[in-house]
């Protein structure tokens, strides 16, 4: 299996640290469901007339709605 490094603040660090999760997990469960949505976004952008712009927009709203979620999952 691949390694991929993540650097965060030492604040969040020691938030993390009160919990007994699986950060691993979370964090790969969070780039697939990531890469799922860019995959059906870029089959969507493939056969509309969406621009580049149009595009980087929608990736943005995915990308707020997918931190909102993990916000979400920290409180549980």
């Amino acid at each position: 299996m691949a390694e991929l490094k993540v650097e965060i603040p030492e604040e969040l660090k020691q938030e993390m640290d009160e919990f007994k999760v699986n950060w691993s997990l979370v964090v790969r469960k969070l780039i697939k469901q990531k890469l799922d949505k860019l995959f059906e976004l870029k089959g969507i952008a493939s056969k509309s007339k969406l621009t580049e712009k149009d595009v980087i927009e929608l990736s943005e709203k995915v990308d707020e709605s997918l931190a909102q979620r993990f916000r979400h999952s920290l409180k549980s």
